[in-house]
């Protein structure tokens, strides 16, 4: 062989050996409420992430509570959810599990601009859950065991009342999808805030009712004891620089996420946002 061809062998060689393998490459895998990735959230995070970590990300973007049952199947190493009562029950069968709670915002009722059950002037979420039974107004359900259904199924049991089957129109296509279907039945629904106003310019609807204790918003981060690079994940978003970019995440100029006190008891899901000491 030629010396110039040696020379050129020996470059390929080179550039093979610098070449990672699909053996090298780290991949871990994620099951996540709809709500973080429609509201823009994770389209933000995960390529700081792996730019930072070397972790290639995938996702499965699902309702809450398939979140937490792709965990415990080991479907997902890692669960990103806003469902506290289906946490809670989660970590009753796997106490082992890692949790912490690394962000809140705000559920909102969403309806029609003209607001014909007057939810509005409700004295409280509780309230304007009743007033839109009372209405004969359609109501757009996630349906989805999702952490916004499992909210909104709370606040009909303390409603004491909900819409008949024929006004209660099922979504179970996660947040974005809901709010269409209301926007097109002229329709109130439950959404939490991102979503909502990631979508706002695209809707004939607005927020009618927000600001109760009963619509603040948890999410939390669950994952196995064992597997290394879920721990790291989950570090980096409770504590490292996703923590940041989790505060900084605006729509329209308008941040959509408060980062979980520093201080506040944050291992679980009863947990709720304090005041710093």
């Amino acid at each position: 062989m030629r010396r110039g061809n040696l020379v050129a062998a020996a470059a390929i060689l080179v550039v093979l050996g610098g070449c990672s393998s699909p053996a090298d490459l780290r991949v871990l895998r994620i099951a996540t409420t709809s709500s973080v990735d429609q509201s823009g959230l994770l389209a933000v995070l995960l390529p700081a992430f792996n730019a930072e970590s070397g972790i290639e990300v995938r996702v499965h973007v699902t309702g809450s509570g398939q979140a937490l049952q792709m965990l415990g199947r080991g479907d997902a190493a890692l669960a990103i959810s806003h469902a506290p009562d289906a946490e809670a029950k989660a970590l009753l069968v796997h106490a082992d599990w890692q949790y912490r709670k690394f962000a809140f915002n705000q559920f909102v009722i969403v309806g029609p601009l003209h607001d014909p059950a007057n939810v509005g002037d409700s004295s409280s979420a509780v309230d304007a859950f009743r007033r839109i039974a009372r209405s004969g107004q359609r109501f757009v359900s996630r349906g989805d065991q999702s952490g916004t259904h499992e909210r909104e199924e709370r606040l009909w049991t303390l409603a004491g009342q909900r819409p008949d089957h024929q006004r209660l129109i099922v979504s179970g296509r996660g947040m974005a999808q809901a709010l269409r279907h209301a926007d097109e039945a002229e329709a109130y629904t439950l959404s939490d805030e991102a979503t909502f106003h990631r979508l706002e310019q695209q809707l004939e609807l607005a927020v009618q009712y927000g600001g109760d204790s009963l619509l603040v918003n948890t999410y939390a981060v669950l994952h196995g004891p064992s597997d290394l690079d879920a721990a790291h994940f989950a570090r980096w978003l409770t504590s490292g620089s996703g923590r940041s970019l989790v505060s900084s995440f605006t729509v329209d100029h308008q941040r959509q996420y408060s980062v979980w006190p520093q201080g506040c008891a944050a291992a679980a899901p009863s947990d709720t946002p304090c005041r710093p000491e």
